[in-house]
């Protein structure tokens, strides 16, 4: 049941560069060097995105949806939540000096 309160995953989102890997190069048979060379990159760039070394930019995910026949909002959503993922852990622990909340619009 659904209280408006975000969920909040127990572990890291899954990397971008591990859903490209397993969901589209394996079954499609197809090799980083192909891909990379195919998506004007090279190889090192597309192994470190894939290991998780590097962010998909948003040039990248351009060039993935166009080869892939995806979306680029996939892969960009995809690296968004690794990326709010990693700043909510870093700063878990900080406090604001301050809190403005919202006002009540008036009736």
């Amino acid at each position: 049941m659904s209280n408006g309160i975000p969920l909040r995953r127990n572990r890291r989102p899954t990397a971008p560069g591990l859903i490209l890997r397993e969901h589209y190069l394996l079954p499609r048979e197809i090799t980083q060097k192909v891909l990379a060379r195919d998506l004007g990159i090279s190889e090192k760039h597309l192994s470190q995105v894939i290991n998780g070394h590097v962010r998909l930019d948003s040039e990248l995910a351009v060039k993935l949806a166009k080869t892939l026949e995806t979306t680029t909002e996939f892969w960009i959503n995809l690296q968004a939540r690794i990326d709010a993922w990693d700043a909510e852990r870093a700063v878990e622990n900080w406090q604001p000096a301050h809190v403005y909340p919202a006002k009540l619009a008036m009736a």
